[in-house]
């Protein structure tokens, strides 16, 4: 089988359930963005030498493709048979952030994006998660979504600012703090 098909290149492309849509569509935005955030996570891991968080970072990968196969559903076809959606995903990503958190000290300051190569990583997964998450606001403003995508988007984003955190410590670099300057300021 080929991968090229061309039927998409018009500009549309096939939701599951077989309706085509435009390819700026806001669902293909959301389910695409969320696939960026997957393969960032999949770079990410290239970096981490923590077995439990590679672990993590596996199962929140193939949670994303949950995530994704619902947005890329054609909300019109509700009898679709497609993966589960819970509560119990938020609820992992909360005890794994309490786990991290446990194990550092209490934020002081803003902090800057970097020290090593897996800390920055990190980062850029907060910044994805928090767009993907955006894409899927702006489509839950036009089409039904489920707020469990919106909820999980919000906690991995605090999930990822705290991995970093974790990772920093766990490589002995220190927190690079965001001091103003106050003559700046004016």
């Amino acid at each position: 089988m080929k991968i090229y098909t061309k039927t998409g290149d018009l500009g549309q492309t096939s939701l599951f359930g077989g309706r085509r849509v435009s390819k700026d569509d806001l669902r293909v935005e959301a389910y695409g963005t969320v696939d960026e955030l997957n393969a960032a996570i999949g770079l990410l891991r290239c970096t981490v030498t923590d077995q439990k968080v590679l672990a993590d970072l596996l199962r929140i990968q193939a949670e994303l493709f949950v995530m994704g196969s619902h947005l890329a559903a054609d909300p019109g076809k509700p009898l679709l048979k497609m993966p589960l959606l819970t509560e119990a995903m938020i609820t992992s990503l909360e005890n794994h952030i309490d786990a991290m958190e446990e194990e550092l000290q209490p934020l002081r300051h803003f902090l800057l994006p970097g020290g090593s190569e897996a800390i920055a990583r990190t980062h850029l997964c907060r910044t994805i998660s928090r767009r993907s998450e955006r894409k899927v606001v702006s489509l839950s403003h036009h089409n039904q979504v489920n707020p469990l995508m919106i909820q999980y988007l919000n906690r991995l984003s605090d999930y990822f600012f705290v991995l970093s955190r974790y990772i920093a410590q766990s490589e002995g670099v220190e927190d690079i703090p965001w001091i103003p300057d106050n003559d700046s300021a004016r």
